[in-house]
């Protein structure tokens, strides 16, 4: 005999996120510093969204310089308003100075910033680790491809995003009905 929260929560709606790409655009923003990682976490991305079944040509690489410039970057992406997602890849490998601190304080808070300041989704896949080796674990290696889960991730949010506005009433467009 089912308990009566079974019952409850058969009829509790759930909204979430798929992981189809199928007609999503997206952005990913690259690091060309540290570019022996960086290009294996962009190979993952791009992957993901291909099996995913996003459309090569629906997707749009934009290189920057170092991960400082990631915000910067992303901003104009998203005052462009032409994606579903947008996708921010780097590497920071610890030194003998502050420099790493610095950066990936200043990168993780810029892009949580753009996420909460647009309505569409900004996914972090910039690696912070303390050695190379941790870095290229994190590219593919052992520890899985950090951009590829990036990639997973702005499918879903986008995917949820969509959902959320047609809760709301919206079209796809973001306008009302």
């Amino acid at each position: 005999m089912p308990s009566p929260m079974h019952d409850a929560s058969a009829k509790v709606r759930v909204i979430e996120g798929s992981l189809d790409a199928t007609g999503l655009r997206f952005a990913i923003v690259v690091t060309r510093f540290n570019a022996f990682i960086t290009e294996r976490l962009l190979d993952g991305a791009i992957d993901t969204l291909v099996r995913s079944g996003a459309r090569p040509e629906d997707i749009t690489v934009v290189r920057a310089p170092g991960s400082f410039e990631i915000p910067m970057v992303v901003s104009q992406i998203l005052e462009a308003g032409r994606f579903d997602a947008v996708i921010a890849l780097g590497c920071l490998i610890r030194g003998d100075t502050i420099h790493f601190d610095l950066i990936a304080g200043e990168v993780s808070k810029g892009i949580a910033q753009l996420a909460l300041a647009f309505s569409t989704p900004v996914t972090f896949g910039v690696i912070t680790t303390d050695t190379l080796e941790q870095a290229i674990n994190r590219a593919g290696a052992k520890a899985g491809n950090k951009g590829a889960e990036a990639a997973q991730a702005a499918i879903e949010q986008a995917r949820l995003f969509r959902a959320l506005a047609a809760l709301r009433g919206e079209t796809e467009d973001g306008s009302g009905e």
